[in-house]
């Protein structure tokens, strides 16, 4: 295990041993307890009491954030034409159809969210290699498979994200940055909370979030009471 730092293991003594916090004391200790001399992500994880290998019981959605993540999203549209063309004007950063598509194939991977027009999806399906490890593969159920690119691309440029549980259960979301206020960092969890809850599937037994903490990049993790959370 690495050694942590002075100023991790101080701000690890801010939080109580076998204490959960409710959402808002979580939120504004993470907040206190940074270490990042940047303006740090803050990210909460949730495990879930769902078999992911049961295509029933897998939870993957999108929601929108009411106050952003902190940052401009790199999208990548696939498309063609009047499609592509669409793309630009609404920011999409890479556009572009057999020629982007050779270079995402030969590892280019630099962009944070991918959208494709559904006739390009024969195609982009290849890419499942390159993509889906990280989790950028186009996808209708998140609205990355798509005719209108252009809302697409708006609302990832506008703080849309995008959320999936790994095959361990756990589910990873940011919910903005440091320099946000705790009343933003609140209403953009309660908001991602909302629509994870909505998304319980029905063959889900027992206690849906058994564990959730809080943290910022490289800063200890806080603790999150879940029964406070209405996800019992």
């Amino acid at each position: 295990m690495a050694k942590r730092s002075k100023a991790y293991q101080a701000a690890a003594e801010k939080i109580a041993a076998d204490v959960t916090y409710e959402p808002a004391q979580a939120i504004a200790l993470a907040k206190e307890t940074t270490v990042a001399k940047y303006d740090a992500t803050v990210e909460v994880a949730l495990r879930l009491g769902v078999d992911p290998r049961k295509a029933d019981q897998m939870v993957r959605g999108t929601v929108n954030l009411p106050h952003g993540t902190g940052k401009t999203a790199r999208v990548l549209v696939f498309a063609a034409g009047d499609r592509a063309e669409a793309a630009r004007e609404a920011g999409a950063d890479f556009v572009g159809s057999d020629d982007l598509l050779e270079k995402v194939a030969n590892g280019f991977t630099d962009f944070d969210s991918a959208v494709a027009t559904p006739d390009m999806m024969g195609k982009v399906g290849r890419l499942g290699k390159v993509l889906g490890p990280r989790g950028l593969m186009p996808n209708p159920k998140t609205g990355t498979v798509t005719m209108d690119v252009a809302k697409a691309v708006t609302e990832i440029k506008g703080g849309k994200i995008e959320f999936r549980v790994d095959k361990h259960s756990n589910l990873h979301f940011i919910i903005g940055k440091v320099s946000f206020s705790e009343e933003a960092l609140r209403e953009n969890f309660e908001a991602a909370i909302d629509e994870i809850v909505r998304l319980k599937p029905s063959s889900s037994k027992g206690r849906y979030v058994s564990k959730a903490t809080v943290t910022t990049s490289n800063g200890p993790a806080v603790p999150i009471d879940s029964s406070s959370m209405r996800v019992v």
